[in-house]
């Protein structure tokens, strides 16, 4: 697929003219990196009722959001839907006799792609499942496209989550109820973790400020050493790991306490969890 910056000036592409339909953390996320790279804020409106968020958004980016949808929305080639799920098919309502023309790409959790084309009366539809590191980004978001979306639908879409970090396609809308238990449901488990060895870290006689730092540290390490490795987790898991040593204690009474089986427990009822949202959100 063709990922050329479609919003940079220098790229030589006309660069769409886009509306979010939100203006919370999310498309802040992803306005940032799009004026970063070279959108015109020009090209951009953005919808958003709460008047300390538009605020927000004329103070950082100089949009002037509108409360409402507008007539103007119609000039839009591409609508981002960073709302709350719940208020989805409300925030529709206005918008969608407007902006049949466009691609429309949904940040929304649990929302399904069948809902929000029959909402907007448009097949051109790209959702998303994004998660928060989005917000610095180095984010993972997977993508998927209903048939109605073109090879530059896509890669429209694909370049503007670009800015918040990394992308992937699925070929099965249901596989993002998986992505939404690893990913996007992801970094909270990431902090439990840290909150679990920075306390400990205290017990042991550390401050809480060594002790986080150590923690946090320790986990991009890590993580970073496992990108780079060719190797799996469970090799690398066994490299530092000596029968008697310090590291065999603490995995040893992980197993017994079946940590493991515990945490893959805990994400199969998020994704569980993740398919009745989607049922419950999609409804009419």
């Amino acid at each position: 697929m063709n990922t050329s910056n479609f919003f940079m000036p220098s790229s030589g592409a006309q660069a769409p003219r886009m509306a979010f339909i939100g203006g919370g953390n999310m498309a802040c996320a992803i306005l940032g990196g799009l004026i970063q790279q070279g959108l015109p804020a020009s090209h951009v409106q953005v919808v958003e009722p709460f008047a300390p968020t538009a605020a927000k958004l004329k103070q950082e980016f100089g949009i002037q959001a509108m409360a409402q949808a507008q007539p103007d929305l119609a000039s839009a080639q591409m609508v981002v839907w960073a709302v709350k799920p719940q208020v989805f098919r409300e925030a529709a309502l206005p918008v969608a006799p407007l902006t049949t023309h466009a691609l429309h790409v949904s940040v929304a959790a649990g929302i399904p792609s069948s809902s929000i084309a029959r909402w907007l009366r448009t097949d051109r539809v790209v959702r998303t499942m994004p998660n928060t590191p989005a917000l610095v980004g180095q984010g993972i978001t997977a993508m998927f496209a209903r048939d109605g979306v073109s090879q530059l639908d896509k890669s429209w879409a694909q370049q503007m989550m670009a800015c918040t970090g990394e992308s992937l396609w699925v070929t099965q809308e249901s596989q993002l109820d998986a992505v939404t238990a690893l990913s996007g449901s992801g970094p909270a488990y990431v902090f439990y973790f840290l909150e679990a060895m920075t306390q400990a870290g205290v017990q042991m006689g550390l401050s809480s400020e060594q002790a986080y730092h150590l923690a946090t540290a320790t986990f991009a390490g890590a993580t970073h050493l496992a990108i780079q490795s060719d190797e799996s987790p469970e090799v690398l898991r066994e490299r530092v790991t000596s029968k008697g040593g310090t590291t065999y204690a603490a995995l040893s009474a992980m197993m017994q306490s079946n940590v493991k089986e515990s945490f893959v427990q805990a994400m199969l009822a998020a994704h569980q969890r993740a398919g009745e949202l989607g049922q419950e959100f999609g409804k009419d």
